[in-house]
């Protein structure tokens, strides 16, 4: 990954906060509610949601700029991005204002948009919580692109600012909305094969370019924050049998893992390149995972006394094959799981509810994966979760 500055602003850490800090105070509650589209017009015809993409790199060119032009409820209507050049392809492309293309250190000028209901943090992992925490205090509503982001401490200022700013906090997790996924979340609560007690499986693939995925600075650690997440994910959803999920359901109540030697050190400097864990349930239900960015893997297991249930491959954009123990389960699937992503978050600001993937969800998960990675570096010890 180039190191080079954006041609036009993208701030530092320090001073983006700095500057975040200083506009926060300015901003007046009309602003924040200006995001939001009035009943009456709710009520008439409902406009579609203004979103902006903050990050234009690899997952929002191929995945989310093709969901977007699905989504029944929202619109692309804004960009943020370190190059003006680019901002204006993706201004022709989708047909908005150029005044709607924002350098990184402007995200400010955001509340002063009102074209703009929420935006789309798809930055690196790193930077989750200086672009979450700048649109909020914009008054935007935000989805922020899994992991939510590198520390439980960051989640936390994250969850602070969209309270303080009385706006919603969305995560990344696509699947949880996808067909073979709900029907693992309904076996789970309905225990149609019992409880879930033995888990496995894991997302691993064999990096061949240098990227910012393996620069700790940027991705928080290797495969397991971009890859061994959806494992995790599956697994707490296993492990949930709750009808309404709360913020830590489904978590396990430990962890132990171990990181394997490094075949490739030279290109895994400073991040694990591949890493093993187990989780424990309350019941008594395990789970073992492993995930790489040197090994082939996509497959989630899960297995009860009366059944069980097998995804491979387990967690692509799509073509997911589900066979449980009374066969091949072959719903019919939307054409982009992106889409339903965002719709049902259009719908959670419409009807003032919190999103069923929420910043507390990311949260819980961070806490999950530092526990994971404390593991690993005391030698596999035990860690319990506090969630």
């Amino acid at each position: 990954m180039k190191k080079n500055h954006p041609p036009f602003g993208l701030a530092t850490r320090r001073s983006f906060f700095r500057q975040v800090s200083v506009g926060a105070a300015a901003l007046s509650l009309t602003t924040r509610v200006r995001a939001q589209p009035s009943s009456a017009a709710s009520a008439a015809a409902p406009r579609k949601l203004g979103i902006a993409l903050v990050g234009l790199g690899g997952y929002a060119t191929g995945q989310l700029a093709p969901a977007l032009r699905l989504t029944q409820g929202v619109e692309l209507r804004g960009v943020v991005t370190g190059s003006l050049e680019k901002g204006r392809k993706w201004a022709q492309d989708f047909g908005f204002s150029e005044k709607n293309i924002y350098s990184y250190d402007k995200m400010s000028r955001l509340a002063d948009n009102p074209d703009i209901d929420l935006v789309y943090v798809v930055t690196p992992n790193a930077l989750h919580p200086e672009h979450t925490i700048a649109a909020a205090w914009a008054g935007k509503h935000v989805i922020s692109e899994k992991p939510m982001a590198t520390t439980v401490a960051d989640c936390n200022a994250m969850l602070a600012a969209c309270r303080a700013n009385k706006v919603k906090l969305s995560i990344g997790y696509r699947l949880q909305f996808e067909p073979h996924f709900n029907e693992l979340k309904r076996l789970a609560r309905e225990k149609d094969f019992g409880p879930f007690m033995k888990m496995s499986g894991g997302l691993s693939f064999k990096m061949t370019r240098p990227q910012w995925r393996a620069e700790r600075k940027l991705a928080g650690g290797g495969p397991l924050m971009d890859l061994g997440i959806y494992a995790l994910q599956a697994a707490c959803m296993a492990a949930d049998s709750t009808s309404s999920p709360q913020a830590g359901s489904g978590a396990p109540v430990a962890v132990t893992a171990r990181e394997l030697p490094k075949q490739r050190p030279e290109f895994f400097r400073d991040v694990e390149e591949t890493i093993e864990w187990t989780m424990e349930f309350a019941g008594g239900a395990r789970g073992e995972f492993s995930t790489s960015y040197n090994q082939g893997l996509d497959l989630f297991r899960a297995e009860a006394e009366k059944g069980w249930i097998e995804f491979a491959p387990a967690f692509q954009y799509g073509g997911l094959k589900v066979v449980t123990s009374k066969g091949p389960f072959t719903p019919a699937v939307p054409p982009s799981q992106q889409a339903g992503q965002i719709d049902d978050f259009a719908r959670c600001i419409r009807e003032g509810r919190e999103s069923p993937v929420s910043g507390a969800m990311g949260r819980r998960d961070m806490v999950i994966i530092e526990a994971i990675y404390k593991s690993a570096a005391q030698g596999g010890k035990r860690i319990e979760i506090n969630a």
